[in-house]
């Protein structure tokens, strides 16, 4: 039946060849060509026969990852040389030509976050003026993310730490603070970037402060995957948010697991006050599985750890996107009462991993491949906001 099918599909080639438009000729004869290499050639040869001006450069922040997207992609890495100047100014040399191509630039926001933010900036604009036909950049963890409204302060942490500084004056008075998420928006755009690609943007509302597409994926499909593969107990889990602000997260998870969420609510009654917090469910004689888009300083969670395991909690888990650990991130963590604290490779994990036998890293990898293949050939990625691409 298939060598049926393959000879009338020939002779369908033959035909058109000679009154098809040119357009639908090219796209038969690379159908042609897959159907061929199916036979013949390995999945990654497959994929490059759909891929034609295509090319992913990586920058210095995260090359491990940018190496796994173009080995999943089965094409090369491009050339790129970054490096400084003795007064620390960035320069950028692309090493290739990228003249109509489609061009893809992976940076995530971790590290050196200004540094390579402006690196990424570069990077942009040396390939749109080298005539670039579409140039995207790939950002897995999206910098100055937190900052993206007008509000009464920043985050809790920080909070802490200029209380004693500023116990004379109302909290609520001090807010002067800017819109950095949005100003990122506005370099990017700037540097000439045509199409945003990253994941679990900490407030979603950042897409809105582009005029450029912008896909926001989940780690949501990789999370849930994690949790049925490595948690034998999960439906009797309850799945807890550390903050209010993460419960529409949360249900999501809880729905597609089918067992019941939690959160946990702090609140500040004054500026010179610890926080209470307060949970808001039942986790008695469950596994508690705390899910938060980030962890920084890791204060919060492992506040919350305890909360859980004095409202009597089975076992403590911590589900995160992005895992900053800075400060005294690695300590708290290892003091702390998790079973595993669990994140994804949008940030480079290897030190943090050497550091804290607790945490252990989900590889999304494949999901920016697939959406960097989709994204090139046109096609939809919806289906990666609910399953995970294999």
């Amino acid at each position: 039946m298939m060598a049926f099918i393959f000879r009338r599909f020939n002779d369908i080639i033959k035909i058109m060849t000679v009154s098809a438009p040119p357009v639908l000729t090219k796209r038969l004869l690379w159908t042609k060509l897959e159907i061929d290499n199916s036979e013949t050639q390995s999945q990654p040869k497959l994929l490059l026969s759909r891929m034609p001006n295509i090319k992913v450069f990586s920058g210095t922040s995260h090359p491990d990852l940018a190496q796994r997207i173009v080995d999943r992609l089965g094409i090369d890495l491009g050339k790129v040389v970054t490096k400084k100047f003795s007064n620390l100014e960035t320069c950028v040399e692309i090493g290739e030509s990228v003249r109509g191509e489609d061009v893809y630039i992976v940076q995530s926001g971790s590290g050196e976050v200004n540094d390579n933010l402006m690196e990424l900036l570069i990077m942009i604009n040396a390939c749109k003026i080298a005539s670039a036909s579409r140039v995207t950049a790939v950002i897995p963890c999206f910098p100055y993310a937190r900052q993206d409204k007008k509000d009464k302060g920043t985050n809790n942490d920080d909070k802490e730490r200029l209380i004693e500084k500023w116990k004379s004056i109302e909290w609520k008075y001090r807010s002067r603070a800017p819109i950095s998420a949005k100003l990122v928006a506005n370099m990017l755009s700037v540097a000439g970037a045509d199409h945003i690609i990253t994941m679990d943007l900490h407030a979603s509302q950042i897409q809105g402060f582009f005029d450029i597409p912008v896909d926001n994926l989940y780690a949501e499909p990789a999370v849930l995957k994690w949790i049925k593969e490595n948690i034998s107990e999960w439906r009797n889990s309850i799945i807890v948010s550390p903050d209010a602000g993460g419960a529409k997260r949360v249900t999501s998870i809880a729905d597609r697991l089918n067992v019941e969420f939690a959160l946990i609510h702090k609140e500040r009654k004054k500026a010179n006050e610890v926080a209470s917090m307060v949970l808001v469910g039942d986790v008695k004689d469950r596994v508690a599985i705390l899910v938060d888009d980030m962890a920084d300083t890791c204060g919060t969670i492992c506040h919350a750890a305890e909360k859980l395991m004095e409202a009597g909690a089975t076992k403590v888990y911590a589900i995160l996107t992005h895992g900053i650990f800075s400060g005294p991130a690695i300590s708290r963590i290892n003091n702390a009462c998790f079973e595993a604290v669990v994140v994804t490779n949008t940030i480079p994990q290897d030190e943090h991993m050497k550091q804290c036998s607790k945490i252990q890293c989900i590889d999304v990898s494949m999901m920016f491949a697939e959406a960097v293949r989709r994204t090139h050939n046109g096609e939809s990625v919806s289906y990666l906001f609910s399953n995970v691409p294999y």
